[in-house]
């Protein structure tokens, strides 16, 4: 059906070949994925197959003719017995769902009564059946693509070219195009599907052809995808540290308000009791204004318990999921913390044991060395 015979394909103005020396066979009734990095040259042997391009050097032989030897008037009878489906889906936005079909018809002179016979027919076939009369615009995406493979199978192509049919689609919609063309290639049609979709690849376990660079590098039967390395991975990757970083944002707030209060000549540990007197080890009361700072100091402080507190929390669920290395030591309860009346006792961070006050301007801005674990993210 297929052969390619030493094809090498070069485009003008680039200094490597699209193609390399690339020598394989398509045997009638095949399903061949064509996988590799994008630009490995899988597109590429699609349009050669289609004789969009022509080989530099060697021969491309398609349905027992040398595509080199095809004079260009000919190549519409040529592409007759060719169906492609392509990502973009390629339909007529004015045409309805019948009409884009038909049109295929129409440009090769089929007669009247045949159109209105098979464009039907290949609508129920991928399951459009009572959709004839819809535009472009009113069908979902995997409904499209399901057009755009009704219009390549209407004329009973040999061959069926696919270039990631499934790309623009949904996961639950590629898997029906998917099935789809196994029922097609089920039915006689030779497929050839250039595609990125790794998962599809190792489940059908058909003959599988990886090109990497312009060459091929693995012609296997039923084989898998092979090598992922160059696909993204779209699972998130686990962030950490936020609530780390809101115990170190508390903690420099209560540095902050017990800069104040030492500046006023008040114990920033120090209890107020109302709104016109605090008491503290050096002094029994003190003015308005410095008790206003203490009082900013240990609201502070019950911030940074919470946060605290938290972290705890967070530090003890990521163990609990992930499967920690050592067992977790149990902590020592904290003394509590006084606390305002509207509020339950709860402990507090020790500010002796961080160092908050090593801390420079670069570090309270976030501009400092950080640990890796601290990073700002994303939590569940």
């Amino acid at each position: 059906m297929i052969r390619f015979e030493n094809v090498t394909k070069r485009f003008r103005g680039t200094s490597k070949p699209a193609l390399s020396d690339v020598d394989f066979e398509v045997l009638r009734g095949e399903f061949v994925f064509l996988v590799g990095a994008s630009g490995s040259g899988k597109s590429s042997c699609l349009r050669l197959i289609l004789r969009e391009e022509t080989p530099s050097e060697g021969r491309v032989v398609v349905l027992g003719r040398d595509l080199r030897t095809l004079s260009n008037r000919k190549v519409p009878y040529f592409r007759r017995h060719i169906g492609a489906v392509f990502q973009d889906f390629r339909l007529l936005p004015t045409k309805t769902v019948f009409q884009n079909v038909a049109f295929t018809l129409q440009v090769i002179g089929s007669s009247r009564a045949f159109i209105q016979q098979a464009v039907p027919e290949v609508l129920a076939l991928v399951g459009l059946a009572g959709k004839e009369k819809r535009f472009p615009h009113e069908l979902s995406g995997g409904e499209q693509q399901r057009v755009a493979i009704a219009r390549a199978l209407v004329n009973r192509p040999q061959i069926l070219l696919a270039d990631e049919p499934t790309g623009n689609l949904d996961p639950a919609t590629s898997i029906d195009i998917m099935q789809l063309l196994a029922r097609i290639n089920a039915g006689g049609t030779t497929v050839v599907m250039a595609t990125h979709e790794a998962g599809f690849v190792d489940q059908m376990q058909r003959r599988v052809i990886e090109l990497r660079h312009g060459e091929i590098v693995r012609d296997e039967r039923h084989g898998g995808y092979g090598d992922r390395s160059g696909l993204p991975s779209l699972a998130p990757e686990p962030e950490r540290g936020a609530a780390a970083v809101a115990a170190l944002t508390a903690v420099l707030e209560v540095q902050r308000e017990a800069a104040i209060a030492a500046a006023a000549g008040l114990d920033p540990t120090a209890v107020p009791m109302d709104d016109d007197e605090v008491v503290t080890p050096e002094s029994d009361a003190v003015s308005p204004g410095v008790a206003a700072a203490a009082a900013a100091a240990a609201e502070a402080a019950t911030a940074a318990a919470l946060a605290a507190d938290e972290l705890r929390k967070a530090e003890a669920l990521e163990q609990s999921v992930e499967g920690p290395d050592e067992p977790i030591e149990p902590e020592a309860a904290a003394s509590p913390a006084p606390a305002p009346a509207h509020t339950q006792s709860i402990p507090v961070i020790d500010l002796e044991q961080i160092e908050v006050a090593e801390l420079g301007l670069a570090d309270r801005l976030g501009l400092g060395e950080t640990d890796p674990d601290d990073e700002v993210g994303p939590t569940s």
